[in-house]
């Protein structure tokens, strides 16, 4: 039973990291089609806007789907579940 329960807590992360770099490639690829065409067109450069805005939301996802050191990852999520559990 604890074995197919982590063998869920695997499959979940994977699949959150599996969104986390589609997440992160779609932004390189925006970002860098909104960089050409900022180049091209001349004038001041706007594409930073959206480049730091959209940022920090890849960051955001990131902390979301590997913690910020140990704080918020999947390893506190469990080990809070196990405390609160417990307690009763």
């Amino acid at each position: 039973m604890e074995q197919d329960e982590k063998y869920l807590a695997a499959k979940r992360q994977v699949a959150k990291m599996k969104d986390f770099y589609v997440h992160l490639t779609v932004y390189a690829l925006v970002i860098t089609l909104l960089f050409v065409i900022n180049w091209s067109s001349g004038g001041p450069w706007w594409f930073i806007w959206p480049l730091f805005g959209w940022g920090i939301g890849i960051v955001a996802h990131a902390i979301g789907t590997f913690g910020f050191g140990g704080k918020l990852g999947s390893e506190w999520e469990q080990r809070k579940i196990d405390e609160i559990m417990h307690r009763k």
